[in-house]
Formats: structure tokens, sequence, C-alpha cells
């Protein structure tokens, strides 16, 4: 698992020690550049600093000198170019008096040379470039060593500074930790960083959401335990009546209404599948052009005997070809609802009519029937749950256009009622359009 903690102090202190490595490294260049200009200063005062001595044949020193710890040569010529004196006689630099500072190439390396002509002598003083480069990294380690040691200490008061900032954090993830399932009252706000009360606006929204969504579940289980106790114990007492019945036509009449009980029973709970499944919303199908008009063909085609049995004459009165954006399954639903309400509600004999056609940027469906309508108070309490109007019979679900309702609105359009050129009722369908 990955701690926010060790993280923030990984990058603070992998930060820390990279801005030490480069100020010690700039350190040392900026001393390298300034011990050189010390160092060839020291040089050319050295070197002036013969010109007040009387010097003779007799200076040099002897060969077995040590040359240990060599850091600056001096060697001295008369103006025949005879050498009167040298410093360091082991030492392996090469004659070569050019006057002025001079960089030399020797063995064991490079040479910081300077050399001056005082009277009738040429004086030459020389120093190593590792004894330069030894004294600049003295300097920059010098100044990167309380850098350095003060390390431990900054990554205690990391650790703890960032430990104190993350408390918030933890203690949201306790109060969360310790909720039941259904606690889901919203989450302190108070006393919060401002970079944390985003997420937790964002989970007390979660919560309501969620608060709603099981309130309407227990709603819904409710309602339909309740609604579906009476088909079922219809079942029962008619199975028992034709478990009782001596006579064939009793039996007969007994298994016939038991017949219808297990289809309104059927078709209730294929209702109630239906409108669990529209509610589940990560389980729909993404949206995607659909065409209206060919949906609307098929969906009469499937009520043509239905409507055929009751002598209702059911067919398209315009037919445009329209793309809605939106759920196939979905709309498909909508319009079966639709076309089965209008057929099942309107008297025999009569006639239902369906239109699709587009209308200022929508895709629009219109299902029209000669049946008895809804009266204008009611229309708006048919799209509830289980509501049936009185006089409507028992073959209804009042599920019907509550699942229409529920699909329209999650494809981002909407569904009214009017009133009926025939007399009857009309369903006006909008959705979005699509690509056609």
């Amino acid at each position: 698992m990955t701690s926010i903690r060790r993280r923030l102090l990984a990058w603070l202190l992998g930060g820390t020690a990279l801005a030490i490595a480069a100020g010690a490294v700039s350190t040392y260049l900026v001393a390298r550049e300034e011990a050189n200009s010390l160092a060839d200063y020291q040089l050319q005062q050295m070197a002036l600093s013969f010109r007040d001595h009387a010097l003779a044949s007799g200076l040099v020193p002897p060969e077995n000198e040590p040359n240990g710890g060599l850091e600056v040569l001096v060697q001295i010529w008369n103006q025949q170019g005879v050498r009167l004196y040298m410093s360091h006689p082991k030492s392996a630099i090469p004659d070569r008096a050019q006057l002025g500072f001079a960089d030399v190439a020797a063995q064991g390396g490079r040479w910081r040379v300077f050399s001056v002509q005082l009277r009738d002598h040429v004086i030459q003083v020389a120093q190593p470039y590792s004894v330069r480069r030894r004294l600049a990294a003295r300097l920059a380690l010098r100044t990167a060593w309380p850098l350095v040691a003060v390390l431990p200490l900054l990554a205690l008061l990391i650790w703890l500074t960032v430990g104190k900032g993350l408390s918030p954090i933890e203690r949201l993830a306790r109060d969360v930790g310790r909720r039941s399932p259904d606690a889901l009252e919203p989450l302190e706000e108070r006393g919060l960083p401002r970079e944390v009360q985003p997420l937790v606006h964002a989970l007390n929204g979660l919560l309501h959401r969620l608060h709603r969504a099981l309130e309407t579940q227990r709603a819904f289980v409710a309602d339909a335990a309740h609604e579906l106790r009476t088909p079922l114990t219809a079942l029962r007492l008619q199975a028992q009546i034709a478990e009782r019945a001596v006579q064939d036509l009793e039996r007969r009449e007994a298994l016939g209404s038991l017949k219808l009980g297990v289809e309104r029973a059927s078709h209730l709970v294929q209702q109630l599948l239906t409108l669990a499944r529209e509610e589940d919303h990560a389980a729909q199908p993404p949206s995607a052009p659909v065409r209206l008009d060919e949906l609307a063909r098929e969906v009469i085609a499937e009520h043509a005997a239905l409507a055929h049995s009751k002598h209702i004459d059911l067919g398209m009165t315009r037919e445009e070809p329209v793309s809605a954006h939106g759920s196939a399954a979905g709309l498909r639903t909508v319009l079966s609802n639709l076309v089965d309400n209008a057929v099942r509600y309107t008297p025999a004999g009569g006639s239902v009519d369906v239109a699709v056609a587009h209308e200022d940027g929508q895709a629009v469906v219109e299902v029209s029937d000669s049946g008895p309508g809804i009266p204008p108070e009611e229309r708006a309490r048919v799209f509830d749950r289980f509501y049936r109007r009185a006089g409507d019979g028992p073959e209804g679900s009042g599920l019907g256009l509550a699942i229409v309702k529920q699909v329209v609105e999650r494809q981002g359009g909407s569904i009214e009622l009017e009133d009926s050129p025939k007399g009857g009722l009309r369903a006006v369908l909008r959705v979005p359009l699509g690509g056609r």
C-alpha cells in the first residue's frame, strides 16, 4: 500500500539532498575560481618578493630535499639563462620562462606558472593545479557538511509535519470505518483542511444519493410486495376452487380464471423486472442513434394480433425517417408500453394511430387512441408507480407509464399526455435527435 507520508518524506528529502548536492557543486566551482584568483595573486606576490633579495649562484638546495607536500615551486635564472635557484630540484616541471601567467603540462599534472623579470634575473613561481582543487574541495565540503548533518533532523520534522497535516484524513477514515451500512448521515466538514473539503463534499453527495436510492428501493420493495400479494392470493383461491370443483364446467371456469390470474401475475412480475432494470444505471447500454420509424413499425407489428382480436385499427399515420440518440432497448420499451396501453384501453372497433416525425430539433413520436382518455387532473399521477385509476380493471399493473417516465428521463427526453383528436388520449414522446 502506498503511503502519502512516506512518499512526501522521500520526495522532500530527495529534493533537499539534490539541492544540497547542487549547492556543494556550485560552491566547489565558485571556490575553485576564487582559489585560482587568490593563488595567482599569491604567486605574483611571491615572485615580486624576490626583487629586494641578493641572489647568488649558491642557492641550489641539496638533491635529497623531500618533495612531499609540494605546493609552490620557485626557480631563478640570470640573463644568460643559467638557473641560479630551484626550490624543489626533483620536481618534473619543464624549464620554461614565459613572462606572465601560463599553464604548463608536466608529469603528474598541470601547473599554474607566473614569471617576471626583475633587474637582471627571471623569477618563476609555479603551483600544481591539484593543490587548488584540494583547497576548493575542502571549502565546498566544509560548506555542505552542516547541511548534510541537519538532514536527520529535517527528516524528523518532515515526518511529524506531514503526519500532522494528514491527521484529518486519518480521522475521516476512522469516522467512515466506524459507520454501519445504514448510517448515511453526512460527514462532518468543519475543521478539515481546504484540500480535503472537496473530497468530503463529494462523499456527502454520494451518501445523499445512496440514501435516496435506498429509500426508493425500500418503497419499491414494499409496493411490489403489496401488489403481488393480491394476485397471488387470487391464484391460491382459484386453485382451491378448481380443486374442490365437482362439475367439469365449474372446473373449467376455475382453471380459466386461474390462467388469467397467472397471466396478470406474470405481466406484473415482468413489469417489475423491467422497472428494476431501467433503474440500474450501471447496467444501461451506451447511447447510439436509433431509427424511431423502424422501431415504431416493429412495435406495431408485435401488437397487431392483440389489436386484431379487438377489431382495433392499429397503424401509422405519419412516418418520417427519424433517428433518436438513446438506447434501442429503452426506446422499444417506451413505445411498446404506450402502444400496449392504447390498444388495451381502447374499446373494440376503435383505432390507435402512431406518428413519427422531427420537430424543433427533437424526434417526436405520438400515440393517439379513441379510448376513454384520462382526465387532466389525473394525468400527472398516472406516472406514479402502482397507480391505477378507478374503473381500469384488474388487468393493469400500474407500472407501464412509470417505466415510460423512468426511461424517457434517462434518455434526456419528455413525455406528455394530451387530448386526442379521436376523443381519447394522445401520448407525445420527445427525445434528442441522433445521427441519420
